[in-house]
């Protein structure tokens, strides 16, 4: 009889053993996988965030013939493009990315006062082609943020962050400016 009790006592340890260390494989597992989420969706931004920076050049060239007043803005786009392409933090891009969404829309409203230029067939062309580009963009900084916060949310819930501690995870940035970085840009806007 106590040789029953011991193998049943021995299989449900086992058992015991087995699933904990399922779970810790699920857990690891689970963050690889978060992890490569935000490094596909951070690239995917990058790559937008390059295709509409060469846009912007073409927007310039097309417009700068009708805007001739307003000059201040094509300026400040081509200066917001030239910090994106400098940008090395996350938040310095997310700046950039902001003050480029911002000044494009502007254009594209001031062009509203220029008829020919509304019409023109390379403007509708790159209209159509950058605002594809920002809708895009929105898609892709949503995922991020989305995939950054379930993340975050994870390495800071049990059982979730005991393994997080043992990979020495640690938290990571939404895709967001900081204000340091926006007054930075609104300074080299000027």
């Amino acid at each position: 009889m106590n040789d029953g009790f011991g193998i049943i006592l021995l299989a449900v340890l086992i058992i015991i053993i087995i699933g904990f260390f399922s779970t810790i494989i699920i857990i690891f597992n689970n963050f690889v996988r978060l992890k490569n989420n935000i490094d596909k969706s951070l690239a995917n931004i990058n790559v937008l965030l390059k295709q509409r920076s060469n846009e912007i050049p073409n927007l310039v060239n097309v417009v700068k013939g009708y805007m001739k007043y307003e000059k201040e803005i094509l300026e400040s786009l081509t200066n917001a493009r030239s910090f994106l392409l400098k940008a090395n933090t996350l938040s310095q891009k997310a700046a950039a990315d902001n003050a480029i969404t911002e000044l494009v829309k502007t254009i594209f409203a001031v062009a509203e006062k220029y008829p020919d230029l509304k019409a023109g067939e390379n403007f509708l062309k790159l209209q159509k082609r950058i605002t594809g580009l920002e809708n895009e963009l929105a898609d892709r900084r949503e995922f991020y943020n989305d995939s950054v916060t379930i993340y975050n949310i994870r390495i800071q819930s049990i059982p979730d962050l005991i393994v997080a501690r043992l990979m020495h995870l640690k938290r990571i940035d939404l895709f967001k400016a900081t204000k340091e970085d926006q007054k930075y840009l609104k300074v080299k806007l000027l």
